[in-house]
């Protein structure tokens, strides 16, 4: 089976990777013993681990030294990057025929090749609904979630289904402190309020882009979201502001609970 007219974005070694020929496939996947028992109990089946890579070179912007402000083109790069990512491994999981991924990772490395050069990565494991039943988004794409496999489980058990892994992106500029403020204050206990407004704007700005992705695939809301900061080697004061979490919809009123099943309580998958 040939998937290259199809996936024109996957690599032939990818391609051959992921073909299921009877006999001779072998399921991968980077799910513990115990998420992939929980996957198998909530009506799923791993297929394979997927993954999407893009190196991008993030441009240059120029800050004013006294203002907060938000890096547009440095937050336009830093999502467009991210979605390039997760659109290569969706493809994967297309060419596996899987409903969607979970255990869903991104992550960012910087190269040697240059400042503004870095490499994102989206990896998870493809999992498929065992009745047939499709569980992919109003937009014909495998769901993606960033969930354990126990989270899922229970997520599923609660009559909830994972519908795409959204997320939002500010890289902000925090205004440089001058020098007679910063004589002003010394020895002094006070709240540094230009810092504040420009760190909660930032934050508000990253959560309000990913409820937005929520709303646009008409989910119901977000789970176990993560507000990350790094400044990715730019300037001190120039950092990025990520949010991520698993968008979710209901889709049963009672769910049915696995009989005899005991929940591992010391197993976590990072």
């Amino acid at each position: 089976m040939k998937f290259m007219p199809e996936f024109p974005d996957i690599p032939q070694d990818a391609l051959t990777r992921l073909q299921q020929d009877s006999g001779h496939f072998v399921f991968t996947s980077d799910l513990s013993v115990n998420e992939f028992v929980l996957v198998e109990e909530a009506g799923f089946t791993p297929l394979g681990l997927v993954m999407g890579s893009s190196i991008y070179h993030i441009g240059y912007q120029q800050a004013n030294w006294t203002k907060n402000q938000e890096m547009t083109v440095l937050s336009q790069a830093m999502y467009n990057a991210r979605e390039l990512a997760m659109s290569r491994m969706e493809e994967e999981a297309d060419a596996l025929k899987a409903d969607g991924i979970i255990g869903v990772r991104l992550q960012v490395s910087h190269k040697e090749w240059g400042q503004h050069v870095a490499e994102f990565v989206a990896v998870g494991t493809a999992v498929r609904a065992k009745d047939g039943t499709s569980h992919r988004t109003i937009k014909n794409k495998p769901f993606t979630s960033d969930l354990s496999g126990q989270d899922f489980y229970l997520l599923m058990q609660a009559g909830y289904r994972p519908v795409s892994l959204v997320m939002g992106s500010c890289v902000y500029h925090v205004a440089h402190q001058g020098a007679l403020a910063s004589i002003r204050q010394m020895g002094q206990n006070r709240e540094l309020l230009p810092y504040t407004q420009g760190l909660y704007d930032a934050r508000e700005r990253a959560m309000e882009r990913m409820q937005l992705e929520a709303a646009d695939l008409q989910a119901q809301g977000i789970v176990g979201v993560h507000l990350d900061e790094n400044n990715h080697s730019w300037d001190s004061h120039i950092i990025e502001f990520f949010a991520v979490g698993t968008a979710v919809v209901k889709f049963q009123e009672t769910a049915i609970k696995a009989p005899g099943l005991v929940l591992p309580m010391n197993d976590t998958n990072g």
